[in-house]
């Protein structure tokens, strides 16, 4: 009888699982090498349950997030859609299209384990949370390939002024001396030069621009400093940079064909998937190039859920949402893209010695430099990508003409 019953259960649970399982679909613009070794452990993870990932990448975050905007305010948006924390999907907060996470949120505890504060911030407004932070991405490092420079007979630099002046010597070595991207919009563009605003500024500084408005600071030395820094460095890009992505920016460092990118931790994950090894095949310089650098700006990604009216599936987004930010999954999935966890509680033994940097930065007190996207919206995004490319691609552009510019944009910013 014992025998029957356990069988009569087994059977019972299995056909229990498969009458509950459910497709998600969840559209994404991870479509890189490394980005989709990491989107797999999401898939991975979230099929192990009973559930199915329907995957819906989408190439360039600009896209996807005009393809989840269109679908989702024409009555038939995904299950789950990516977007960087901040103001860009706060029209489908106010048009109560997102599915309410706080019952989830407080049975887990989500408030005890997700920092920092700037990472949960666009996540729980006014109480309540509205999407799930999936990392902590960290936006001012610099990739520089070890072979390139030692081509030109160079050391790898640890300062702006150290590379600015080998500028010169890799071009003569045949090593494209600055590798940039300026597809998608010019959004490349715009993190090279805010992070050049945050290498002059630091962080006690640098957010008063963004989230104050603070024009005089906008309109001061140490931002025209960095205004002619990117005017400098797009001298020495190359013929193919205005329409190349920043994963096939990357790979010329990997390559050895270019000497240095600067781009956020993502990045990481193509110099993983291709083998090398940092300090060996590449250097990580975080600040970029400030030596002991105490800070990192930050981003991350989030996802939101959209209601739907099949009760099956809103089970299963929540248990996507879960699952997003169990110990384990974080683990895995941070360790793939390159990116620290939301939690601070999780096995990062196979953390290599950029991501060990950075969680240690991420530690101190006042390290962390919150992206722009927290405070100004889509539009403005779009115009300061659109400054920032026009400096670094059109000779006749100057930085002073840049920097009223840009002034003129922060004074007028929603």
């Amino acid at each position: 009888m014992k025998l029957f019953t356990t069988a009569a259960f087994a059977a019972a649970m299995l056909c229990s699982t498969s009458a509950f399982a459910a497709d998600v679909e969840v559209v994404h613009w991870w479509t890189s090498g490394g980005e989709q070794a990491a989107v797999k452990v999401f898939a991975d993870e979230f099929d192990k349950t009973g559930d199915h990932w329907v995957d819906g990448a989408i190439a360039l975050g600009e896209t996807a997030r005009a393809t989840i905007m269109q679908r989702a305010l024409g009555g038939d948006p995904p299950d789950a859609a990516q977007f960087n924390p901040g103001r860009q999907y706060e029209d489908l907060i106010a048009a109560g299209l997102l599915l309410d996470l706080t019952p989830l949120a407080e049975k887990e505890g989500w408030d005890n384990f997700i920092r920092p504060d700037q990472i949960k911030a666009p996540c729980k407004i006014d109480g309540k949370w509205w999407c799930v932070p999936v990392n902590i991405h960290m936006q001012n490092w610099a990739w520089a390939s070890v072979a390139a420079f030692k081509k030109a007979s160079l050391d790898v630099p640890s300062t702006w002024d150290e590379y600015l002046a080998d500028l010169p010597k890799l071009k003569d070595a045949g090593v494209i001396p600055f590798a940039v991207g300026g597809d998608g919009g010019g959004w490349q563009i715009s993190l090279l030069a805010n992070q050049l605003i945050l290498a002059q500024l630091g962080a006690e500084t640098v957010e008063k621009i963004w989230k104050d408005k603070d024009v005089a600071l906008a309109g001061g030395p140490e931002v025209l400093k960095a205004f002619q820094t990117l005017k400098t460095l797009g001298s020495y890009a190359d013929s193919g940079s205005p329409n190349r992505s920043w994963a096939d920016t990357a790979a010329l460092v990997i390559k050895g064909d270019a000497a240095l990118q600067v781009m956020g931790d993502w990045a990481q994950g193509e110099f993983q998937v291709a083998g090398q090894k940092p300090g060996v095949d590449y250097a990580c310089l975080l600040g970029p190039l400030v030596p002991d650098a105490k800070y990192v700006r930050t981003g991350g990604d989030i996802f939101v859920f959209f209601k739907q009216k099949d009760a099956e599936v809103e089970r299963a987004q929540l248990s996507l949402a879960s699952l997003m930010v169990n110990p384990r999954t974080q683990a895995l999935f941070n360790n793939a893209k390159g990116s620290a966890p939301v939690r601070d509680d999780v096995d990062m033994s196979l953390a290599n010695d950029c991501m060990k940097k950075a969680i240690g930065v991420l530690k101190q007190p006042g390290s962390v430099v919150p992206d722009a996207n927290q405070w100004r919206n889509e539009a403005f995004t779009t115009a300061q990508n659109a400054i920032f490319s026009d400096l670094i691609y059109n000779a006749a552009t100057t930085p002073e003409a840049a920097q009223a510019q840009f002034v003129d944009l922060i004074k007028n910013a929603d």
